[in-house]
């Protein structure tokens, strides 16, 4: 079988070099490429490393690997979902590897899980490669649309408890997805109370412009808007951050309103836990003094 190449491989390493990072660059030891190709929106290289199991790239930035995916799937999804006090409807706008709808669906409460991704792609080729995450599109809860998040909001008013919006950075197919006008159609689609998060504009110690901005455009549409981060070693400086938003004025979201037990924790999650989800919200000084 012919060897896959890709201009981000050198020397047996995956480089992710991006204007979004100046500087500093993450390398990942390849095993074997398992698939590229461009799909009608971006490139999609899928290889397996050494040492963070199969890993997915998207306009040659990592999405996810099997090692570190769950923080990242988990805190984008929890600090939601366990800020409304009964969500039984959700809407995940991207998120086509599966990773969120596996953790919406932990949630027994959820009647309907609908998720909707542009790009099939990414859906047809994780359900091959990254079967750990795409084990949420086999939950009977769960239903999958291929097509624009925008379109599909716009014709749904008042109709979600939660949406999550799982995208990639804010460049290419997902720059829209920062934007104001998306955050009122956020708002729009959502019941009374409802609660969003949505990818964070990435990093504080890279991006602090674009997530002050990000926030001061939440802020014009609801209420209540805080921002979190968890760690993860494949997103650049190992840090990744979420706009969690409500239409509740008076709710609290760095607080829990539902929670597991500790039984339940360890048996559902391996990187989220009550404790988590509040230490998320408590920012380093540089950060908290940007976002005041």
């Amino acid at each position: 079988m012919a060897t896959i190449e890709h201009p981000t491989i050198k020397d047996g390493w995956f480089r992710e070099i991006s204007g979004m990072w100046p500087g500093q660059a993450m390398t990942l030891k390849v095993e074997q490429v398992l698939h590229h190709e461009k799909s009608k929106y971006q490139d999609v290289l899928i290889f397996r490393s050494t040492d963070y199991g199969t890993v997915l790239v998207l306009d040659n930035v990592i999405q996810c690997t099997e090692r570190d995916e769950f923080s990242y799937q988990e805190m984008i999804t929890h600090l939601a979902m366990n800020s409304h006090p009964n969500p039984k409807k959700v809407l995940v706008i991207g998120g086509g590897d599966g990773g969120v709808l596996r953790e919406v669906v932990k949630h027994e409460c959820v009647e309907e899980a609908i998720l909707c991704d542009i790009d099939e792609a990414v859906i047809r080729l994780s359900k091959k490669y990254l079967p750990g995450m795409s084990v949420g599109f086999d939950h009977p809860k769960v239903q999958t649309i291929v097509g624009d998040g925008f379109k599909f909001m716009e014709d749904r008013k008042n109709e979600f408890d939660v949406i999550i919006t799982d995208s990639s950075d804010p460049e290419g197919p997902a720059e829209a997805l920062f934007k104001k006008a998306y955050f009122e159609l956020l708002n729009g689609a959502l019941r009374e109370g409802g609660v969003i998060t949505t990818q964070g504009s990435e990093n504080q110690w890279l991006h602090m412009p674009l997530i002050a901005e990000l926030k001061k455009s939440c802020k014009e549409v609801f209420p209540t808007v805080e921002y979190g981060y968890t760690t993860i070693p494949t997103y650049p400086s190992g840090q990744i951050g979420f706009m969690v938003c409500s239409k509740d004025a008076k709710l609290n979201v760095k607080k829990p309103l539902r929670t597991w037990s500790e039984e339940e924790e360890d048996k559902l999650c391996k990187y989220y836990t009550k404790e988590i989800h509040e230490a998320a919200f408590v920012l380093p000084n540089f950060a908290r003094k940007a976002l005041r």
